[in-house]
């Protein structure tokens, strides 16, 4: 999906002032309520915006460690063991991969102890065969998506500029 200036500038706002109404929005960006409705509708529906929700925090939920958990799998097993990972609430996300293992899990815990625990019932499930953690002693690079946006901006605003009559090579 192809993101240009105003698409970009849209997305930074979203991400800087997630709570502000589309209206301001408008306002803020000088263009219609509606042209900022139409293309907020087709950044959701093209899949570049994928929520709207809070963003919280599980230190602050009572789950301060982080651990990466590497997961091998049984041969044929994968969405099996991809499927119970589901119901294991301190997986706060997980991915197949390549490489070392097949799943890399994000876990949340409130201790080490809870960490242990939380990683016995992993290898408990059928069709895994071994995990390999690594604790998160700090967050050095905060999940953000603003520079990435800004990125695709510049090469969108590079790629319109030109392809406008007079830019030609």
């Amino acid at each position: 999906m192809a993101v240009d200036e105003l698409d970009t500038r849209i997305l930074r706002l979203l991400l800087e002032q997630p709570r502000t109404s589309v209206r301001e929005y408008a306002r803020v960006l000088g263009v219609a309520r509606g042209t900022l409705q139409a293309r907020l509708d087709r950044l959701e529906r093209d899949g570049v915006i994928t929520g709207t929700g809070p963003s919280l925090s599980p230190a602050a939920l009572g789950h301060p460690v982080l651990a990466f958990v590497h997961i091998e799998v049984t041969q044929g097993h994968l969405d099996d063991v991809g499927d119970a990972l589901a119901a294991v609430p301190e997986i706060v996300e997980a991915f197949s991969i390549t490489g070392g293992g097949d799943l890399l899990t994000r876990v949340v815990a409130r201790d080490n102890a809870h960490l242990e625990d939380v990683i016995q019932k992993l290898i408990s499930l059928p069709g895994v065969v071994r995990t390999r953690s690594e604790v998160a002693l700090r967050e050095r690079v905060p999940h953000r998506l603003l520079p990435l946006v800004e990125a695709v901006g510049r090469t969108a605003g590079k790629r319109s500029s030109a392809a406008r009559p007079g830019n030609e090579l």
